[in-house]
């Protein structure tokens, strides 16, 4: 029997390049499942990479966090479940995040969700458009990166999820909303109609806004599916 559950438990990718260089290194945050138990969301997060794709022999180090492990002893952050650092450098972490169900989303007895108008199935929720906000403090970046050993993943925790929305346009809408309605001012502000590459829009094709606050902080509103994660770190995709 379906119910409309309070929260909703996600799955989340924050994937790094394999940059040498600890201060310029990119960052990418996605989703890869929305489960509306927490139970159902852990299960998920713990092989969320071989749903990609992955085997752990394809990389060079690869950490589940385990029911039994001690906080103290687990060194890649709160809410991270999974850690793995490709050959190349490039490193995965998967983790949870908690939001309000706010669209009023039924969940089966599974935890898995159900769609209006589309079947539910074992790859949780792949119509869904995310709103994704992340915030860039570059000095506060670059001091993490002289203190960090390159394994602190709490380091990493600068994306927030706005919301999930079935159709695409209240996704969009409420991105352009994101930062206006929390009352920030800003030296900069760059905001467009809709997403897709541009060549004249440097902040990525998936980011309808990006802003710099007074005080330095980067700002920026993307749109993110998670067929969409699966089109990028796939490793059939990737060639990892």
């Amino acid at each position: 029997m379906a119910d409309t559950p309070e929260l909703l438990y996600h799955t989340t990718l924050v994937v790094y390049d394999g940059s040498r260089d600890p201060t310029n290194r990119s960052r990418s945050a996605f989703i890869l499942g929305t489960h509306t138990s927490l139970a159902a969301a852990k299960a998920f997060s713990t092989t969320a990479l071989q749903g990609l794709g992955y085997k752990p022999s394809d990389f060079l180090e690869y950490h589940v966090k385990e029911p039994s492990s001690q906080e103290e002893d687990w060194i890649f952050g709160d809410g991270v479940v999974v850690y793995a650092k490709a050959f190349s450098g490039e490193e995965f972490a998967v983790g949870l995040d908690t939001t309000p169900n706010d669209q009023g989303f039924a969940g089966a007895a599974d935890g898995t969700l159900i769609l209006q108008g589309i079947s539910s199935d074992h790859n949780p929720a792949h119509h869904l458009h995310y709103v994704l906000q992340t915030k860039v403090d570059y000095d506060q970046d670059r001091c993490r990166a002289r203190r960090c050993s390159g394994t602190d993943m709490s380091a990493f925790k600068s994306t927030e999820i706005q919301g999930c929305f079935l159709k695409r346009a209240d996704a969009i809408k409420a991105a352009k909303q994101c930062l206006k309605s929390a009352g920030y001012e800003f030296a900069q502000y760059d905001e467009r109609n809709d997403l897709g590459k541009e060549d004249d829009w440097p902040f990525g094709e998936d980011v309808l806004v990006h802003a710099v606050s007074q005080t330095g902080e980067n700002y920026a509103v993307a749109v993110r599916t998670i067929s969409g994660a699966h089109q990028k770190h796939d490793k059939k995709n990737c060639g990892h």
